[in-house]
């Protein structure tokens, strides 16, 4: 059975300013804001992005509070937790509580979907700090795993929705 390294538990989202990597992607799609956020709330969530294999291990009704587990291609593994979740304004946020590689101390991402002229905006933002064990490595390996996984999950993104 593989290890699970516990990851500092995130509540609020002042993870947001406080990591030591925050990036935000903003994305006009042509899609409109309710089947976005349908993708994102869907048994499959994310499923159109190619290098990520998630499920939610909670009931419906989803809230606070509401787990998840992510598989992403190279070999991460994640059990996650919903500490942000508003239907109405199709927002939420989690934080890792367990991840099968000791890399961070903490990973929180959170989605935003808002209607715009023609479609949404989704912004999708990630909040990252590397483990004491992956802390020298991690000003090398954050801009390729930057290019490599997180800006495909954009490029993902866009070619499903499409871009306005």
């Amino acid at each position: 059975m593989m290890p699970w390294f516990s990851v500092a538990p995130v509540t609020d989202e002042s993870v947001f300013q406080t990591a030591a990597k925050v990036v935000s992607y903003t994305m006009d799609l042509k899609a409109d804001a309710d089947e976005v956020w349908a993708g994102l709330v869907s048994d499959r969530p994310l499923a159109w992005c190619k290098a990520l294999n998630g499920q939610y291990t909670s009931e419906r009704p989803f809230g606070v509070g509401t787990t998840r587990t992510i598989k992403v291609r190279g070999g991460l593994e994640a059990r996650e937790r919903f500490f942000i979740w508003d239907d109405a304004q199709r927002r939420h946020a989690f934080t890792f509580e367990q991840a099968n590689l000791p890399l961070f101390s903490v990973f929180a991402e959170d989605y935003k979907v808002d209607p715009i002229e023609g479609g949404c905006r989704f912004t999708w933002t990630f909040a990252v700090s590397p483990s004491k064990f992956a802390a020298l490595l991690f000003p090398l390996v954050w801009p390729l795993n930057k290019k490599l996984v997180l800006d495909g999950f954009i490029k993902d993104t866009v070619k499903h929705f499409g871009a306005l």
